[in-house]
């Protein structure tokens, strides 16, 4: 059994252990940068609808409309579609630069919807008491909405980097690397299916840390947990 797992190593530790970099910087540079734009997209969907701070129902329209149009698409398909462009942008269709930005344009719209959502949970009566108090519509959405919306919006950040982890795997299929691109190559295309069991592995191991850790930050920001304790 220790020879048999020594030999696998030796054949595919170091494959395994650079799918697994690989993978862990598609996901957390992705997730980053769909934050870096889905929040503003988040915010602006939010404060321009009926009734909200500053509700300008054509940029409302124009803005939901382009989140739900890149939301609808299939990633696979956004991906393949997106390739001649990614050329353009990252210089590359494949490897972690090339995977990177249909990953960023698939999530942002996503996020966006998250970070509305987390941004209407805010109570109606703490920014009427921030208006009360003459704060601008910048200090509202930046020390009253995004502050009380930080924890389900930390929430989300994991869900977002779980998502993007089974996107990060369905790159693999055209060329992206990582995990997913070993798992399709050698252990379905080549019958290695101790590969594929140890990369599924691998890949669960993964999701369960991030989750232990996005649920422990959560916590940590979330002033209700602190106050029941």
């Amino acid at each position: 059994m220790t020879s048999a797992i020594g030999a696998f190593w030796a054949q595919y530790g170091s494959l395994l252990v650079t799918g697994t970099v690989a993978t862990l910087e598609m996901t957390i540079i992705s997730t980053l940068f769909s934050y870096v734009i889905g929040i503003p997209l988040g915010v602006l969907v939010t404060v321009t609808a009926h009734g909200s701070l500053t509700p300008h129902p054509i940029l409302n329209a124009v803005v939901v409309w382009f989140v739900n149009i890149v939301r609808s698409i299939p990633f696979i398909i956004l991906l393949v579609a997106l390739m001649p462009v990614t050329r353009v942008v990252m210089g590359t269709a494949s490897g972690v630069a090339g995977a990177t930005f249909p990953l960023v344009i698939a999530a942002a719209p996503f996020v966006a919807r998250m970070v509305e959502q987390s941004l209407q949970e805010v109570r109606p009566g703490v920014v009427e008491a921030a208006q009360a108090f003459g704060a601008s519509n910048a200090q509202i959405v930046w020390k009253v909405l995004l502050h009380e919306a930080l924890p389900s919006i930390v929430r989300g950040v994991l869900i977002t980097f779980i998502t993007l982890f089974g996107y990060v795997a369905m790159a693999g299929a055209v060329g992206a690397g990582g995990l997913g691109d070993i798992a399709l190559r050698y252990g379905y295309y080549r019958y290695q299916d101790t590969v594929m069991v140890v990369t599924l592995v691998i890949l669960v191991v993964l999701v369960q840390i991030a989750q232990s850790i996005g649920d422990a930050i959560a916590k940590r920001v979330d002033k209700r947990s602190s106050l029941a304790q």
